[in-house]
This record gives structure tokens, C-alpha cells and sequence, in this order.
């Protein structure tokens, strides 16, 4: 029996929903939006007259099949070309979802996502659904077909893990803005004593290329070896404007909560560097410059007002 339209419009009253817990369950937009059809599908195959409460069906089809893909997923990273950084959502993307609450924006913020990356995929699920969405463990045992206390403590590891590697610093979008400001000056100064300044001493710069454009294998450590690289990575040559194809403008903006320089060539994303900031300073910046995990942010940026340029790098 085919979905009538009050089925189809209840499954499209949830998607946004559903896409926020399958971007934060895999780090990517892509995947998540292939997650979210798949239920769908699943959806569109049962017997739905026969299911009570559509809401937890959804979420318990969604969260396992992202377990699924988490565990395939960690078996393909092992052979990515160089880092694996999640893809970035730039402001105002529906996709981030909720944002009431310091554990919903903290949830979904670009450094959380990558300490994600540290948790087992039930841990993960389990911290997603808690922190950000707010299910009571009840509701996560019963997705997970596990206890409430196995559910709790799963939390408890989960949010240990993630606090280990945790120092971000909650900034509204106008210190993000001034974080950005400072930060390109400082990146373009032609100087590293500017930007040593901006940085704490254990600070790290990582890349994203996924093989398709340069992006050095592994992190540089240490605030002046960051520093060496960021001046270095904002002089302008003709290399440079070819690998991007043409003359870039950069913007501050943030992205995933956190403030963020994208790098735009004639409409298209072709770099977001993400700030994780500490009361000390600069503690990391990632750089996304893999093309594949920067199309969404392509498309939001073509839809949106977003200024004049801050600068034009190379």
C-alpha cells in the first residue's frame, strides 16, 4: 500500500529533524542527506498504519542506519587521502538544527564534531540524541534496543571523551566576526609575530584536501609553526590562483557556531578555515578544501547576502 499524502507529509515534517541528527551522527551533509532518503524509502515500504508513534520509528530507522554507515565509514577513513575533517556548515544552514541550548550549539560546533570522531559509534549516537536533541534514556534505549542504564552510562563515557579534548569557548556572531577580523590582519600582515599573538603555544593547523587538492598530510604543531604556515599560505602567487582558479575573496563569517574565513572563487566555496577558540586564544584552525565536502556550503552561500570581502588573498 502506497503512502497517502498525510504519510509523506508527516516524514517531510520531520526531515529537518532527522538531517540534524544524521549530520551530527557522520559529520557529513552528504551522507546525511543519502541517510535521511534511505529512511524515507523505509518509510515509504512499511506498513505505517500500523506504526504508533511515527517520530520514534523515523528516528530509530535513521539512527541505525547511520550506525551502519559509522562503521563502514571508519574502515574507508583508514585509506582517506591524508586528514578527514568533518564538512562544514556555514550560518544559517537548516541542517545545524536546534540552537536553544549551550549543549545544542556545542553539540554541532566544528570541535565537537571532530572529537566525535574519537567516540564509538553507539557513544556517539547516544551522546547526539542527549545532548543535542534531548531524549530522555528511555526513548534512547529503545532506539538503540538497549537498557536505560546502559544508556546512561554510554553517556557518561561519551561525555567524558568529548571533554577530554574540549576548550572551545562560546562566542556570539559579532565577537566571531571581530575573532575573524583580527585574524586575517594578522594572517596578511606578511609577519608571524601577529598571529603568534592570536595563537596559544600548543596551537594545531590541520587540512582537508581528500586528495583532490594539496593539503599536507600531517598537523603543524606549535604556535610558530602555525603561524609560519598561515603567513606563508596567504601570500599571494600565481600557483596559488591556480589551484583555486582565480583571485579568492576571503569572508568572515562562522561556521558550524564557531568564527570562520571562507574562501570564495567567482560564487564557490573553495575553503572554509574554522577557528576553535579558547579564553587563551586560537587553539586550532581547520581548514576544509576537500571540493566534495564543500558543495552545500556553495549553494547556501549563493542564496544568501554576505557582504563585502574582508580580503582578497592571493
Amino acid at each position: 500500500m502506497g503512502l497517502t499524502m498525510e504519510d509523506v507529509d508527516r516524514f517531510e515534517a520531520a526531515r529537518p529533524r532527522l538531517e540534524a541528527i544524521a549530520y551530527r551522527m557522520l559529520g557529513s551533509a552528504s551522507e546525511a542527506e543519502d541517510a535521511v532518503q534511505e529512511t524515507f524509502l523505509r518509510w515509504q515500504a512499511a506498513d505505517v498504519e500500523r506504526v504508533q508513534v511515527p517520530e520514534a520509528w523515523l528516528t530509530k530507522v535513521l539512527t541505525n542506519l547511520c550506525l551502519n554507515q559509522l562503521t563502514s565509514a571508519r574502515a574507508r577513513r583508514e585509506t582517506y587521502v591524508g586528514q578527514w575533517l568533518p564538512e562544514p556548515l556555514l550560518a544559517g544552514d537548516p541542517m545545524l538544527g536546534p540552537a536553544d541550548t549551550a549543549e545544542q550549539r556545542e553539540s554541532v560546533s566544528y570541535a565537537v564534531l571532530v572529537l566525535l570522531e574519537r567516540l564509538s559509534p553507539s557513544e556517539r549516537a547516544v551522546y547526539v540524541l542527549r545532548e543535542a536533541f534531548d531524549y530522555p534514556h528511555r526513548e534512547i534505549a529503545e532506539i538503540l534496543d538497549i537498557s536505560e542504564a546502559a544508556s546512561q552510562q554510554i553517556l557518561h563515557r561519551a561525555k567524558k571523551h568529548v571533554a577530554e579534548g574540549k576548550a572551545r569557548t562560546e562566542i556570539d556572531e559579532a565577537t566571531a566576526r571581530r575573532i575573524v577580523e583580527e585574524f586575517l590582519a594578522a594572517a596578511t600582515s606578511g609577519r608571524t609575530e601577529p598571529l603568534v599573538r592570536l595563537l596559544t603555544e600548543d596551537a594545531v593547523s590541520i587540512g582537508d584536501g581528500g586528495g583532490k587538492v594539496p593539503a599536507r598530510a600531517k598537523a603543524f604543531e606549535g604556535a610558530i609553526a602555525v603561524a609560519k604556515f598561515l603567513r606563508g599560505l596567504f601570500r599571494p602567487t600565481e600557483a596559488k590562483r591556480k589551484i583555486v582558479g582565480g583571485s579568492p575573496d576571503v569572508y568572515a563569517t562562522t561556521a558550524n557556531g564557531e568564527p570562520a574565513a571562507v574562501v570564495v572563487v567567482d560564487g564557490r566555496v573553495v575553503g572554509v578555515m574554522c577557528l576553535e577558540v579558547t579564553p587563551e586564544g586560537i587553539i586550532a584552525v581547520r581548514n576544509q578544501v576537500n571540493p566534495d565536502k564543500l558543495e552545500r556550503a556553495t549553494r547556501l552561500w549563493n542564496s544568501v547576502e554576505h557582504g563585502e570581502p574582508l580580503v582578497r588573498a592571493f
